[in-house]
């Protein structure tokens, strides 16, 4: 069986996805770590068009974008579970909320963690709030009743947005605030608790205070400018 290796960063939630999908499949791989603004000459080697993390290297196949990497692990590792639904319909909406969660929600906690005074972080926390509602909607109508998106194993959608649960926690930590709350958005906090919990995902995503340190340091950088 070729090697793999996963080149990324601990706190990446891009990087996690692969990790977990590796990990539900129970494939072995070793983990290079890159560090922001000094990346390898593997990783640029491998990742000529975008230069950044997550790379997977299947052999000697290097394969980009943690989206697509995941879907070629649920391809090539057919042994474990199926992480795309079966039923084109749920496979569809998986990717349509995976689509969400990273090219419409995700810049909203981005632009939450960049912003500078209390006017500006509080309207930047309101669309992170606001995001997390469609979400929740799509988590009942997904999991049918069951434990995760995918129903009663992690699949694509849980990978996709779980990834961001550690920067999430420590945003409520810095922020003071619940954003996924027991009472405003049940079904996502039952559900990130299960998630967090999983074998394939706890030695995966690090602990919230390594994000809040995280957080703290870009805070810092942007108060310097």
């Amino acid at each position: 069986m070729a090697s793999v290796k996963v080149l990324g960063a601990p706190v990446s939630p891009y990087g996690n996805r692969v990790q977990i999908a590796l990990n539900l499949k129970s494939v072995d791989y070793e983990f290079l770590v890159e560090k922001y603004g000094s990346y390898s000459e593997l990783l640029l080697k491998s990742n000529p068009v975008h230069k950044k993390v997550p790379v997977m290297i299947h052999g000697e196949k290097p394969i980009c974008e943690s989206l697509i990497i995941v879907q070629y692990i649920d391809e090539v590792w057919t042994d474990g579970p199926s992480i795309l639904p079966s039923d084109p319909y749920d496979r569809a909406m998986a990717r349509f909320w995976a689509a969400y969660v990273d090219d419409k929600w995700w810049p909203t906690i981005t632009v939450l963690r960049n912003a500078v005074g209390e006017e500006a972080q509080a309207a930047a926390l309101e669309k992170v709030i606001e995001g997390l509602v469609p979400l929740e909607d799509a988590f009942a109508k997904c999991s049918k009743g069951k434990d995760f998106f995918s129903g009663d194993t992690i699949g694509y959608l849980d990978i996709a947005f779980g990834s961001f649960l550690g920067w999430i926690s420590a945003i409520e930590v810095t922020a003071d605030i619940k954003l996924l709350d027991e009472t405003k958005t049940p079904g996502l906090f039952g559900w990130a608790k299960v998630f967090r919990s999983n074998a394939a995902v706890k030695d995966v995503v690090p602990k919230t205070e390594v994000f809040v340190e995280v957080i703290k340091k870009f805070a810092a950088r942007a108060n310097a400018q």
